[in-house]
């Protein structure tokens, strides 16, 4: 099994940063790509940025410019640092994570795709 945990999320002031954190850890043999989607209530959840094994990144264009996707390969984990928030940038954070894993049965690799279970990130205007 693949667990996707994320950390970080909070109230801050518009204007204000916080850094989301996302660790990826079970039987994982590689990660392609990790990325932090978000949904705010009414909305469709959105790609907020993405980031691949090789560094390339890409970014909702309603966040380029004041966030950034970072990358530990070592600790299978990613980074969000959120500056310059704005109340509109209010949502649950989702971490998703996809690559290759160890089968249940200890027998070959198979795809997988996981996502965590969210952290809320509150702007107060």
């Amino acid at each position: 099994q693949v667990q996707v945990v994320e950390s970080g999320g909070g109230l801050v002031q518009a204007g204000g940063s916080l850094r989301l954190s996302c660790a990826v850890s079970g039987s994982i043999f590689s990660i392609n790509a990790m990325g932090w989607y978000r949904q705010a209530p009414g909305k469709q959840r959105e790609l907020v940025a993405r980031i691949t094994n090789g560094g390339t990144t890409n970014y909702g264009d309603s966040v380029k410019g004041r966030f950034t996707i970072s990358r530990d390969n070592a600790k299978d984990t990613v980074y969000l640092q959120m500056n310059s928030l704005k109340p509109e940038d209010a949502a649950v954070y989702y971490c998703n994570a996809y690559g290759r894993r160890l089968r249940d049965s200890g027998l070959g690799m198979e795809d997988f795709a996981s996502w965590g279970q969210g952290t809320r990130v509150t702007v107060s205007s």
